[in-house]
Formats: C-alpha cells, sequence, structure tokens
C-alpha cells in the first residue's frame, strides 16, 4: 500500500480500471476482473460517468455492494452525457449533476476521488 497524495488514504500501488466494464467486459467477466483485482489486493477502483454510457459504474456498484468500506472508489467528469449545452465540461451546474448521477449508478452515498476527465483553460473561462 501506498498513500495516495497526502489525504492519509492508502491505496494499493495498482488500480483495477473499469472502462470495459459494460462494453467489451460483460457482467460475469468483470465479476472474474474483480474478483481477480481484490484478491491481489487492490482497493483502488477507476471508472467514470462516460464508461459505457455509464454501465461501468453500474457494474461497479453492484460488485463493490459487499465490501465498499473497504474501497476507494475514483470516477470522473467532463464529457457529454446528454445533448443540452450544460451537459458536459466542468461548470458547477454540469458537475453537481454529474456527481448526483454517478452516486446512483455507483449505489452508493459517497465517492472518495473525483475529479476532471479532461481540462482546458478555455472551457473553465467560459464556463
Amino acid at each position: 500500500m501506498r498513500p495516495l497524495g497526502r489525504t492519509g488514504v492508502r491505496v494499493a500501488r495498482v488500480a483495477l480500471g473499469t472502462m470495459s466494464f459494460g462494453g467489451d467486459s460483460d457482467e460475469a467477466t468483470a465479476a472474474r476482473m474483480w474478483r481477480a483485482a481484490r484478491d491481489a489486493g487492490v482497493n483502488l477502483i477507476d471508472t467514470a460517468d462516460v464508461y459505457n454510457e455509464g454501465r461501468s459504474e453500474e457494474m461497479v456498484g453492484r460488485l463493490m455492494k459487499h465490501e465498499r468500506d473497504e474501497l476507494v472508489i475514483a470516477t470522473k467528469a467532463y464529457f457529454p452525457t446528454g445533448k443540452g449545452p450544460n451537459a458536459r465540461g466542468s461548470s458547477r451546474f454540469h458537475l453537481v449533476r454529474a456527481v448526483e448521477a454517478s452516486l446512483r449508478r455507483l449505489a452508493t452515498d459517497r465517492i472518495d476521488l473525483y475529479y476532471l476527465h479532461r481540462f482546458d483553460d478555455a472551457t473553465a473561462i467560459d464556463e
């Protein structure tokens, strides 16, 4: 285990990236990957709101159900999640809604690490 920056949180040196969950990896394959990672001591799980249109977060929510307190869940937002002009970017408007939607999909009351999937200064200024 290693410190996660200066947060006081300790995470495995390797994270489980779940970009394929709900896409190339069906539920059974994702479950096998999950179990292998957890058995190897991985406690940092990385996902995003746009991974397979939210299905990755949904699968992570089901998989972590009985071990949530042992995990550090990271997710991110930025890319479009709808057609409207405010359904993307780094504005407070979009990020509040993105967090709420991620919490529902993950079936949890907290996200441990939340970050922007992308950042560009022009967008930040415009928003």
